[in-house]
């Protein structure tokens, strides 16, 4: 059933219409970025474990100064602080493009480039659910749309980004993600908001503390990112990597690309699952739909014929999507505006913080056990973290908070008017429970 926002609030404003064409710029660079970074490194004759490295060095910086991101978004406002990131990104990975460009790297310029994009995507990040509810009422519906987008772009980026390594050259994969950076940075210096009045006299160590109390206190937030430490560990980590290395051995290069493509496709249909279907207990609803996500894993290690292939990766976007809209919607109504981006970036840093272990590992324990087995356990591991989300009763009870409506000239938001961020996911939050970037 609708809330009344739904009539009540047009959800095409001109800031959302600008807001949603950064996010869209930035999950396609963030979708663009591992399978550019994957493909290009194995083309140029690096390893699984060299890949894992670079991936693990983006999360790891990510997953330690993200929650400084979120303090600076509260300090000082979420949109010059992401427009500077979206720079920073940009800049780095161009620099990443013409050294691909002029040769081949070594790999410590490759991993000390990731490193400062991880810490750039940190900064980036918290400030996404802070400064959403500041151009969008409907929380539901504006989250499903966002996720849509997000389907859209990680179809397109990772399809994009294989074709540009296979047909033309490294470089171009990295240019073109540097472009998103730039398009999406300039999306949002374009947003007009309200004025923004923050308490700047608290120090530092406050706001921390104040972020880490309004986290640890709900009990259905914290039971959520441990569990996604487990699946940060056994699958997000070393999804890619392996997925990589068996989607292309098995298909060839542009084949992953294309897996990924089918991934986007079925989170876009998750997010249009998502505009309808609104369970009284979102985290519920969206733990069932997680049942769906070990096809992708499962699929990774079986490799079977193509379509086959890309169907299993479909399918698992769909539970994916399904559940990042509820866990969005659910972080953005129940915790207050004022600590929103604070609780933001304890809850991405908590959720993939296991993520880089994972992609370190994945490389030396593929050489004990085997890329497919270690894929097949991913897949069984990720069922037993959905059955995990049903089985904890603060996650399983929740209920959906009641809507409310936005004013449009509050600098800061109340609980109730927002919507989402990745994860990845990051975003940049890349395996997060609400995104994938």
């Amino acid at each position: 059933m609708s809330d009344s926002a739904d009539v009540q609030s047009p959800l095409w404003t001109r800031n959302f219409t600008l807001y949603f064409t950064a996010r869209i710029a930035s999950m396609l660079g963030d979708a663009m970025l591992p399978v550019a970074l994957s493909v290009a490194m194995l083309t140029l004759g690096y390893g699984v474990s060299a890949v894992g490295f670079a991936l693990g060095a983006w999360m790891a910086a990510f997953a330690v100064f993200v929650v400084f991101g979120g303090v600076l978004a509260d300090r000082f406002h979420p949109r010059p602080v992401m427009i500077a990131a979206d720079a920073v990104r940009f800049l780095l990975i161009s620099s990443l493009a013409w050294y691909v460009a002029a040769g081949r790297p070594p790999l410590w310029f490759i991993v000390t480039a990731t490193a400062l994009g991880g810490l750039a995507t940190a900064m980036f990040q918290p400030g996404v659910n802070g400064l959403v509810p500041q151009v969008a009422a409907d929380a539901q519906k504006a989250n499903a749309v966002l996720r849509v987008g997000q389907g859209v772009s990680t179809m397109a980026g990772p399809a994009g980004a294989g074709l540009l390594v296979a047909a033309a050259a490294p470089a171009w994969a990295f240019a073109a993600t540097a472009a998103t950076f730039a398009a999406g940075g300039l999306s949002l210096l374009a947003l007009r908001l309200p004025p923004f009045t923050a308490d700047r006299t608290t120090s530092t160590w406050e706001n921390l503390r104040t972020g880490w109390h309004e986290f640890r206190s709900r009990s259905w937030l914290w039971s959520v990112i441990l569990i996604w430490w487990v699946l940060g560990v056994f699958v997000w980590g070393p999804l890619i990597p392996l997925g990589a290395a068996s989607v292309t051995g098995a298909h060839g290069t542009a084949a992953f690309g294309y897996a990924e493509a089918a991934f986007g496709a079925g989170c876009a249909a998750g997010g249009l699952l998502a505009i309808r279907v609104r369970p009284a207990r979102p985290l519920l609803g969206g733990a069932v739909a997680m049942f769906l996500f070990p096809l992708m894993p499962l699929t990774a290690a079986l490799v079977p014929a193509l379509p086959l292939l890309l169907l299993g990766y479909a399918v698992s976007g769909v539970g994916w999507a399904f559940w990042g809209v509820q866990w969005a919607t659910t972080v953005q109504t129940q915790i207050p505006g004022d600590r929103l981006n604070r609780v933001s970036a304890y809850e991405i840093a908590g959720s993939i913080l296991a993520v880089p272990l994972g992609q370190m590992i994945a490389g030396p324990a593929s050489s004990l056990v085997g890329v497919h087995e270690l894929l097949l356990a991913a897949a069984v591991i990720s069922a037993g973290c959905a059955a995990a989300l049903i089985a904890v009763t603060p996650v399983r009870r929740l209920r959906r908070a009641p809507a409310r409506r936005l004013t449009p000239t509050a600098a800061t938001p109340e609980p109730g008017a927002g919507m989402m961020l990745g994860p990845a996911a990051p975003a940049a939050a890349h395996g997060g429970p609400h995104d994938r970037t």
